[in-house]
């Protein structure tokens, strides 16, 4: 049987053990063992890429903990804006939401929109309204609330500051200390089949509709059974300009990299050289994983069939 494998991510950026309390790392850690094992089950049952991943990011969006789904930070308005996306390899098949409001789980949204559309990406109201159209869970505003993502943006509201993701600092502190909060994963199936996916909140105090690389099929978020499956995280303006989800893809397609080459080349090498902070996880068609970053740390873990098992946060 193909080897099967799932990596998952949970946001990167300036996140330092000197900062993290011993509760909240292991919150951390629990949350990414729980989405992990959700994913991985459906993969153990013969499941496919796709529905693994959707398992995995359903759990990520509905932990407090992460910048997607219920964790969702507050815009400039007050209220939150989701995007999401999810790319089939076998099929080249994707779908994308971008600046949902309510909706419980995004991620399963955008698989909606991949499936019961002719569409690949809807936004605001009309992605909502496809939402009530194909009885996709919504909840009230309140659902979304927590009390730290509300003081960090009431840090920030009066200003036209904004934050990726953060603690809960003082302004300046939250500034330069940024995580920019973002859930994905990558899975390669029994069958050899893989699919990425990418659900966020957004940044801390956006404005104007401001949209990042998350649900960008080829920036954010993509997946060919050719080459590989990727989910990014980091600074959504250097990564859509970089197209560097798809970079990874044509470096392996044309150049003949691995994947943890082509992720490498990218991640440490072309979106430094573009002040893009942030990293990536990834899969091929063989099974074989990657998560690579640039930044300090990167919430994320890996399981494959062949017992291999890895939860990490820091650079170690």
């Amino acid at each position: 049987m193909q080897p099967f494998s799932l990596v998952i991510h949970g946001g990167a950026g300036t996140i330092l053990k000197s900062d993290m309390t011993p509760e909240l790392e292991k919150a951390y850690i629990k949350g990414l063992d729980d989405a992990l094992n959700a994913g991985y089950a459906v993969l153990e049952q013969g499941g496919t890429a796709t529905n693994a991943i959707k398992a995995a990011i359903v759990v990520l969006e509905d932990n407090l903990l992460f910048n997607a789904g219920r964790g969702s930070v507050f815009t400039k308005k007050g209220v939150q804006e989701m995007d999401a996306a999810i790319m089939e390899g076998q099929t080249l098949e994707a779908g994308s939401v971008a600046g949902v409001r309510n909706v419980r789980n995004p991620i399963e949204l955008a698989a909606e929109v991949m499936i019961n559309s002719n569409h690949v990406f809807l936004s605001g109201k009309g992605a909502n309204d496809f939402a009530i159209k194909q009885g996709i869970k919504l909840e009230p505003d309140e659902y979304f609330f927590s009390q730290f993502r509300y003081d960090q943006w009431k840090e920030m509201r009066d200003s036209d500051n904004y934050s990726l993701d953060h603690t809960h600092q003082g302004l300046e502190e939250l500034m330069k200390d940024k995580k920019f909060g973002t859930v994905g994963a990558a899975a390669c199936d029994s069958a050899g089949n893989i699919a990425a996916a990418t659900s966020t909140g957004g940044m801390t105090n956006k404005k104007y509709g401001r949209i990042g690389d998350s649900p960008i099929i080829g920036a954010g978020t993509y997946a060919n059974n050719k080459t590989c499956a990727i989910s990014c995280t980091g600074h959504g303006e250097p990564f859509i300009r970089a197209v560097a989800a798809y970079d990874v893809s044509c470096l392996m397609e044309y150049k003949g990299m691995s994947l943890q080459q082509a992720m490498n080349e990218v991640v440490n090498v072309k979106l430094v050289q573009m002040q893009g902070e942030g990293g990536m996880i990834g899969v091929d068609a063989k099974g074989n994983t990657a998560m690579l970053f640039n930044s300090a740390g990167m919430y994320r873990a890996m399981k494959n069939s062949q017992g291999d098992v890895l939860i990490g946060i820091y650079k170690d």
